[in-house]
């Protein structure tokens, strides 16, 4: 097989960061473009792929990305307005950029992962995606635009929605589009699509619809769901006056997903999204086993879940709005109004023993200190439109830099000693949260927290105020309580039967 040059797009998202392996598994040569490199410093394939590191809204930063490459996959997706544009405008700017880049560099083939859609008006997103497909298409380069159904896979934003739509209610009251036609995919096969899309020969410039072999209603798939899951089927009442708007609030407040994601996802949903035609197969055979069914999609991805194996997650896209910043060094706080809490704590426990109650903080596992108060904070967040506690964490022991944990993001980890968290919440400022794991040099460890807090104006100032005397229990149980989980884990571990 010829050895293929290839540069993946959105490497850090869901769909990316499983493409880029799969390709080099399959001997092609593999670049991935970021934004920040480090978000990849972690991912087991880091050492096999080329970082280059760059941003679809510069086209200066693409040129040496996209020399000598063969095929370029746009797996790149905006969900939010950014430096006071529109999303679509955003989405059509970097487009046009990346088909430029493509045409400058002799690029021979770009691959796009779009949308099913029908014909006629659209929803914003919709027709933000198929247009950023038109636009590749008439770049001059060769373009296979591959329009996908919901994509069904451990850790998709999809198959999250529908998960916990049905396990949390038993009875649904539900929008009319529960009712509507859609034919999920399994991300599986989207990937053997992808792949396979990069040996296409010849100059193929077209749109060609996948899915799965199932087309379902919406509420099918959620009982589908359940019976995967051990769950009853749920009761579903379609009501016609539940807009896609208050949907969207809907979903967001009772599952993980936040608005910035359910929006598009509920709008989408509008519209009968199926396969309307089968021109693909004579392009790119479906895989030898068949493509998988709904049901054994769902199978599969609450297998890998319960296992631990998610790969990607959509908590690992960036939410709009939030802040983006490194957390500043001392020196860079001059001039600046800054709010800082600091805890320690002493543990009989070996620093790796701290360590590892560190770095599997939050989700299941918690945050150490009056869970009522984080669980209100959490749904305050919801209502406002945030990410709330619900989003969780993506392994239950381990963190990466970028991964999402909970409202906060994984901004560096140097492990086995400093965790640095990112707040990803609804606040009138700019926030951050360090944990640190030291030796005391005589087998027990030191454990430092702090919380820092760059507040915006006066609301940000009134906002630390308010919350002050939450921080007092909050922050001094957190730190009391990890370095005890410590020291009772050692505790067991020096109790346990040597193994021989």
């Amino acid at each position: 097989m010829t050895r293929i040059r290839t540069l993946v797009t959105g490497a850090t998202g869901y769909v990316g960061g499983r493409l880029a392996p799969r390709l080099v598994e399959a001997g092609h040569a593999v670049r991935v473009l970021v934004r920040d490199p480090l978000k990849l410093q972690d991912v087991p394939w880091a050492d096999e792929v080329e970082v280059a590191k760059g941003d679809l809204g510069d086209p200066a930063s693409l040129r040496d990305a996209f020399e000598d490459v063969d095929v370029v996959y746009y797996l790149v997706h905006s969900m939010a307005k950014g430096h006071g544009k529109d999303f679509a405008d955003i989405e059509a700017e970097n487009a046009e950029n990346v088909a430029r880049a493509a045409v400058a560099a002799g690029v021979k083939r770009i691959v796009y992962l779009g949308g099913l859609h029908p014909d006629g008006p659209l929803s914003k997103h919709l027709e933000s995606r198929r247009h950023v497909g038109e636009i590749l298409m008439a770049s001059g380069v060769p373009t296979i635009v591959l329009q996908a159904g919901i994509v069904i896979g451990s850790g998709s934003a999809s198959f999250e929605m529908i998960r916990h739509l049905t396990e949390i209610l038993p009875y649904m009251p539900a929008p009319r589009w529960v009712r509507n036609h859609i034919q999920p995919i399994a991300v599986r096969d989207v990937l053997h699509y992808l792949i396979e899309a990069a040996t296409v020969e010849g100059d193929i410039n077209r749109t060609f619809d996948i899915g799965g072999p199932d087309i379902l209603r919406y509420g099918q798939a959620m009982n589908g769901y359940a019976v995967e899951a051990g769950l009853r089927q749920r009761g579903i009442a379609s009501l016609p006056l539940l807009t896609p708007t208050l949907a969207s609030h809907w979903v967001n407040l009772v599952t993980p997903v936040p608005r910035a994601i359910a929006v598009p996802l509920v709008q989408s949903l509008q519209y009968e999204c199926v396969v309307r035609e089968n021109d693909i197969d004579a392009v790119i055979p479906p895989p030898e086993e068949g493509l998988l069914t709904y049901r054994k999609a769902v199978h599969l991805a609450l297998e890998r879940e319960q296992r631990g194996l998610v790969e990607t997650s959509w908590r690992g896209a960036a939410v709009g709005g939030a802040v983006a910043d490194a957390l500043p060094s001392d020196p860079d706080w001059a001039g600046h109004t800054v709010f800082v809490d600091d805890r320690s704590g002493h543990s009989s426990a070996p620093p790796e023993q701290l360590w590892r109650i560190i770095e599997a903080i939050g989700g299941k596992n918690g945050w150490y200190s009056f869970p009522l108060a984080w669980s209100i904070r959490g749904w305050m967040d919801r209502l406002v439109g945030g990410v709330g506690l619900r989003r969780g964490r993506r392994d239950a022991d381990h963190l990466n830099t970028g991964d999402a944990l909970d409202w906060w993001r994984v901004e560096r980890i140097d492990r086995g000693h400093e965790l640095v968290l990112r707040a990803e919440m609804k606040v009138p400022g700019r926030a951050w949260l360090q944990l640190v794991s030291e030796s005391d040099g005589k087998g027990g460890s030191f454990y430092r927290q702090r919380a820092v807090f760059f507040p915006k104006g006066l609301a940000g100032r009134l906002y630390w105020w308010s919350i002050l005397p939450f921080h007092g229990i909050i922050f001094s149980g957190m730190a009391a309580r990890i370095t005890a989980a410590a020291a009772a884990a050692a505790r067991k571990e020096s109790a346990a039967p040597a193994r021989v």
